[in-house]
């Protein structure tokens, strides 16, 4: 069987997975973003669909005080007698707490609080005691046992500290074989990431670091080599015919050195085998965009494209969509077949901007929608590639002394300059952006008129390397009254996104 790294492209870091029967799930961090803990299910575990989110209400999720790249961290998913677990940490409101669903895609539980430091949060199970396990405020590895009821923790114990370098997180705990195996992040999550190992006779620990840690990091293999960097925060899983697999987060570098990258850390995915005890993750040689594995009994359903191709005719908006800060806004209406935003005084400069969009998950690829505009005063609406509040590129439509104009705006480091402008007819308008690997290129398309082109901007602006953070470029649609409270609705009516 061969297949294709990352297996879920786009911002989808720390990535954690669990079995049940023949179906596997898998969720990841989700930050600023809500819904929040996005949800995918396959039956080969390289073939994933998007099911849901696990945050999907205001009670669950609050991102009153959240930073971009704050909010929800490294998620853990479980499933014990029949219960779905999800365990996670709200580093901008409560710390940790976990969730519950009988199925996955449907409604999960309030949250359950847990009362301990840190982040990093791990549920295990072992002869009827339930252990939480987490990265503490020391940055060790600290556990206690959980009562499920009450999120209440008993006293506390190290588990490990530095197995090969520093920031020891994202700890993960399994039994294979009668023996106990502790996984853990060291290294930061940039080019030093790095996946750990251990073992104890007792899920309690003492534990012996594995002798040939770390058991995966792309540390030492150059960029020119191999563009994935950062590998790491890993979790393991056993299929249903008895192989093991890791899944863990990535990025795609380019630019040369130092190199940036703009899609985020990725989910990528690799086979493991056990040797004298120790997990060997794809027989020790790096991790390739492209993996051949023996045969399995697992078949492909057909690699997934990750497109969007929106008509906006249904009651709710698909499982890739996402907001900023807060659920269902308001001034965002799905009805009558079309998407209609009405621009608060917010730009996309802040945290309360009228926006929703969707991850770019391909280095090359092409967003477009059709919009219905009419402009007064500093009324504005359009198409964003944004990253955060201070980096974003946008193509919006305006009107400027009583003329209709198309402009393409960059923001870099909070500092905006109008790249390309253009005047354009009244009446329907295609906006789009076509991403290459280095650049975005802007264009505006009136009906029936060809496609004018209006700016180019470099994709490495809005990488992780200048912008900072752990997200990464999202596409979408945004309306906005530039300090007003906009009197003019923009109704977007389709949205497609596609991989190049």
């Amino acid at each position: 069987m061969e297949y294709h790294n990352p297996v879920i492209p786009g911002c989808h870091p720390d990535p954690t997975v669990c079995r049940v029967g023949e179906n596997y799930y898998l969720a990841t961090s989700s930050f600023e973003y809500t819904p929040g803990v996005p949800l995918y299910h396959s039956r080969n575990l390289v073939d994933w669909v998007p099911i849901g989110h696990c945050l999907t209400r205001e009670a669950q999720l609050e991102l009153d005080d959240a930073d971009p790249s704050d909010g929800i961290y490294a998620p853990t998913l479980r499933h014990h007698d029949g219960t779905f677990y999800m365990v996670t940490t709200n580093v901008s409101a409560g710390g940790h707490f976990f969730v519950t669903a009988e199925d996955p895609g449907g409604e999960w539980s309030d949250p359950t609080w847990v009362d301990a430091p840190g982040i990093d949060p791990d549920l295990f199970w072992d002869d009827g005691t339930a252990y939480f396990t987490y990265r503490s405020g020391s940055d060790g590895i600290e556990q206690a046992e959980i009562d499920l009821e009450t999120g209440e923790l008993g006293e506390s114990r190290q588990l490990g500290r530095r197995l090969v370098a520093d920031f020891t997180e994202a700890p993960h705990l399994y039994e294979v074989d009668g023996t106990y195996y502790l996984l853990v992040a060291e290294g930061g999550t940039h080019t030093r990431h790095m996946v750990c190992a251990a073992r104890s006779d007792d899920p309690t620990g003492p534990f012996d670091p594995c002798p040939d840690n770390p058991i995966l990091s792309h540390r030492s293999v150059s960029g020119a080599y191999n563009p994935i960097q950062a590998t790491g925060h890993g979790d393991l899983v056993e299929a249903r015919d008895g192989s093991w697999w890791m899944v863990f987060l990535g990025i795609r570098k380019h630019g040369g050195h130092p190199g940036w990258h703009h899609l985020g850390r990725e989910t990528f995915l690799a086979p493991v085998e056990w040797v004298d005890g120790w997990p060997v993750v794809n027989g020790g040689d790096p991790i390739e965009e492209t993996i051949s594995v023996p045969d399995t009994d697992r078949e492909r359903d057909g690699r997934t494209e990750w497109t969007t191709r929106e008509s906006f005719d249904g009651d709710r908006l698909g499982a890739e969509w996402n907001y900023r800060f807060g659920f269902d806004d308001e001034r965002i209406v799905l009805e009558d077949g079309a998407l209609t935003l009405s621009g608060g005084p917010a730009t996309l400069d802040d945290r309360e901007s009228t926006f929703v969009g969707r991850r770019q998950q391909h280095l090359e690829c092409r967003a477009e929608t059709r919009i219905d505009f009419d402009p007064t005063g500093a009324s504005e609406a359009g198409l964003t590639a944004l990253y955060d509040e201070s980096h974003h590129y946008d193509l919006g439509i305006v009107r400027r002394e009583g003329e209709r104009r198309a402009i393409v705006r960059a923001t870099v480091g909070g500092v905006s300059d109008v790249l390309g402008e253009t005047a354009v007819p009244e009446g329907a308008l295609t906006l789009s952006v076509d991403g290459t690997t280095d650049e975005y290129r802007f264009a505006v398309k009136a009906e029936g008129q060809p496609e004018e082109s209006l700016a180019t901007a470099p994709t490495k602006y809005l990488a992780t390397e200048v912008a900072g953070g752990f997200t990464g470029t999202y596409v979408g649609l945004y309306a906005t009254g530039n300090g007003e409270l906009a009197t003019e609705q923009a109704s977007f009516d389709s949205f497609t996104y596609r991989g190049v």
